[in-house]
């Protein structure tokens, strides 16, 4: 399985160099159309290769992808530390009254009848 993951980011590797070395050529990046920006009096612009605008944009993808994810499933996280907190007081309890159960009693006694 190692080595399919390997030979996967391999060939995503290779495409995206081979797209990169294919785009290399720049682009005008503007914050506004022409019209607005005459309107307005000013329009901050950048040079970019191609390929850093694709592969920007792709990447600010992904992590708004796992930003909206993550508050999603905020509500699953919650239940999920609601749920273990229960759990770890409801073993503390029954810690404790098996403790009571077994007050007094020979330990080796107490062990053979939790098993059964």
């Amino acid at each position: 399985m190692r080595y399919i993951r390997y030979a996967i980011l391999g060939s995503l590797a290779i495409v995206l160099v081979s797209v990169s070395l294919a785009n290399r050529s720049f682009v005008e990046l503007k914050l506004m159309p022409e019209a607005l920006g005459e309107l307005f009096g000013f329009n901050p612009g950048i040079s970019l290769p191609l390929f850093t605008v694709v592969l920007g944009g792709v990447g600010a993808g992904l992590v708004l992808g796992f930003l909206w994810e993550w508050i999603r499933e905020h509500k699953h996280r919650r239940e999920a530390a609601e749920k273990a907190r229960e759990a770890r007081k409801l073993n503390r309890e029954v810690k404790r009254l098996k403790k009571q159960k077994h007050e007094g009693k020979d330990e080796v006694l107490a062990l053979l009848e939790d098993a059964s």
